[in-house]
This record gives structure tokens, sequence and C-alpha cells, in this order.
């Protein structure tokens, strides 16, 4: 089910800028801000099982309107400011953020800014490849460094089943050789596992992409959102998955290469490239995790598995001035006390079904 892509602003050249600082952010545990992920759609033309089932997000599913979604020049505000707290990656996604109209020029803009001592910020997305092959070099030319693709099987019949809209998973393989031919990199791959449904996909992914350019990462089925019905029975353990492909291509762990890194990884043993493993409910990150997230119209969100956001939507269309909009920024993550992965377990599976948590498709991964 296609969804036709949303107007974008009128194009603007963007031009680099260096940001003042305006200081660097700790939040009550002394995580600091590095990482600002911004859903820019929460369209999506996939109906992931995991993520958008059909069941919830049908025909009649009411998506934002398009004045309700922050404009370009409103992410870019947003992203500016948090440049200036610290930030030095920006991460899109969606939804689907291909859909999002004129995609290219919010890149160009984001990928203009500099940090306060003049550095070139990290400019990544997430994506389940569908346009890739026609918006790859777009992208490129636009200023995307990396991107994290959506493939959760190589089996065709099993992946449109996934997907749910009879997507063939050779053009998501084509999208992705074709960012990778236009110079994008490093490009990461996903995959979400999921027991009984594509466990028996793991020794076959890992085999396909071994001694390629790109990095295979296995992610634990979580239970974000409340419309996945989620069950720890699903998951399977980060340290299985580890031993299986282990048991075929000898691996070896190869320590984090910055703070804050969501997947613990492993190197083949015989130089075949290496894997990654995103573990946040077995093994949780919480300790660690310096992202906040931007929801498609404006809402600031300090955990994944938030309950609540923080509207700046209504500061930005309010009046407030950039010091204003620095210092409410500041004053969440300062505030920031969220650790549920570290917490998950000591809740019952009733506090846990009950508990309210926005839903994957809107905040993004």
């Amino acid at each position: 089910m296609a969804t036709a892509p949303i107007d974008s602003d009128a194009h603007r050249a963007p031009r680099a800028v260096r940001l003042p600082s305006t200081g660097a952010l700790a939040d009550r545990f002394d995580r600091p801000l590095r990482d600002l992920r911004i859903s820019i759609t929460d369209r999506c033309n996939f109906r992931c099982v995991y993520c958008m089932p059909r069941a919830v997000f049908g025909p009649d599913y009411a998506f934002l309107d398009r004045e309700q979604l922050l404009t370009f020049d409103e992410i870019e505000r947003i992203a500016r400011i948090a440049v200036g707290h610290g930030v030095r990656k920006l991460r899109l996604t969606g939804g689907e953020p291909l859909l999002r109209r004129g995609v290219e020029d919010l890149v160009a803009r984001l990928a203009a800014i500099r940090t306060p001592d003049g550095t070139r910020l990290e400019i990544a997305m997430t994506t389940n490849g569908s346009a890739l092959a026609v918006k790859a070099q777009a992208l490129k030319d636009a200023g995307l460094d990396r991107l994290t693709v959506s493939i959760d099987s190589l089996d065709d019949e099993l992946f449109q089943r996934m997907n749910d809209v009879r997507f063939p998973v050779a053009r998501v393989l084509d999208g992705i050789d074709a960012a990778h031919a236009a110079g994008i990199g490093p490009i990461k791959l996903n995959m979400v596992v999921k027991r009984g449904l594509n466990d028996g996909e793991i020794e076959r992914m890992a085999e396909r992409f071994r001694g390629t350019p790109f990095t295979l990462r296995f992610i634990e089925y979580m239970d974000v959102g409340t419309s996945n019905g989620w069950a720890l029975d699903d998951v399977v353990p980060a340290a299985e998955i580890v031993e299986r492909i282990g048991a075929r291509f000898p691996l070896d762990p190869i320590p984090a290469a910055v703070p804050g890194e969501t997947a613990r990884r492993w190197r083949y043993r015989d130089g075949g490239g290496q894997i990654g493993v995103i573990s946040s409910v077995t093994d949780t990150f919480c300790g660690t995790c310096n992202r906040a997230r931007i929801s498609t119209e404006g809402k600031l969100f300090t955990c994944l598995f938030a309950t609540e956001g923080h509207d700046l939507r209504a500061l930005l269309r309010g009046g407030a001035s950039d010091p204003e909009l620095a210092a409410a920024m500041a004053s969440i993550w300062g505030a920031r006390d969220d650790r549920y992965s570290e917490e998950r377990a000591s809740l019952t599976p009733e506090l846990r079904a009950t508990r309210q948590r926005i839903e994957m498709s809107y905040i993004g991964g």
C-alpha cells in the first residue's frame, strides 16, 4: 500500500553555519546528549508485523495532517539548538523518511550545520530501503553520511509476509547496492529477530553479508509501543544469536568504538567482517544512552520507551526565542532519569501491559 509523499518546504540553498555553544548537557545519571533522532513522517509504505501491524494501522488509521508536522525550518532550528548543547549526530527516521517529499533538501540543511568548533556533523538515516534505488545518489549529494536499512529476511515469501505489502526483498537489496555505489557509508543492515517467525534466517543472513561492505546487526524483538503483541517468549536472546553464528563462523568480541554505542560487536575470526547485536531486552545499555528523539509533530522524547513527550512545537510556533528553546531543552534533558530497559525485568507482565508507550512508527528507531 503506497503512501503519497508529503510536500516539503520551498527549497532554500543551505550554507555552512558554525554555531555558538549553549552548554553541554548531562541528565540525572550524568549521561550527555550526543545523538538526536528526528522522525520526519509517521507514515510508512510497509505494514511490518512487529512495528505497524495492519490490524492497527489499517485504511482508516488517522495519520497526522501536514500542518501538524514540523516544517523543515522547524526541524533545522531544533537541530541547531541541539548541536549547541553537544549533539554531534543527527539521524532521520520515520515512519519511512523517504516518503517525505524533499527529504534531500532537509539532509542538505542539516549537513550545513557546524559544531561550535567548526566540525561537521554526522548525518544518518534509517529506512526500509524501498525507495533507495532511486534516492541514493541524491541523498549522498545532499550530504548523507550513514545509512541503516531494515531487512528481516532473505526469503522472499517470508520477507513479503513480514512487511505485509508484498514488497520483494530483491528491491531492497538493489537499494542497498545503489547506496553503496553512490558512496554512502558505512551502511548497516538491521534484522529484527522474532522467535518462530524469522529466527531460522539468522545463519543465512550472516552468511549472505559476510565479506561484504555492510555490517549486519541483529535486534532483539522489543516491547516498543503496545500494538505489536510483544511477549518475552518471542525474544531470541543476543547470546543465542552470537552462539549460533559463532558455531559456523567463529567470532571474537570487539570493544565499543564510541561511548553510548547501542550494538555489541563481534568480528569474524577469519577476517570476513563483523556483526552487531542490539540487546535492549537481555543485556541493557541504559547506563550509556546518549540519545534523544523528536517526534514527527515536535515532541521531545528522552527514551524510546517513554510514555509521554515534551512539546517543542508549541514553543516554536508560540514565538519562543532561541535562548528560550535552548533553556527548555536543557531543562528536559537535565531532568531525565529514564532507564526502562534496566527496569523491565522488575515489571510484572501485567504492569508492562498497562504501561502506555510510544509506537516505533511514531518515534523511529
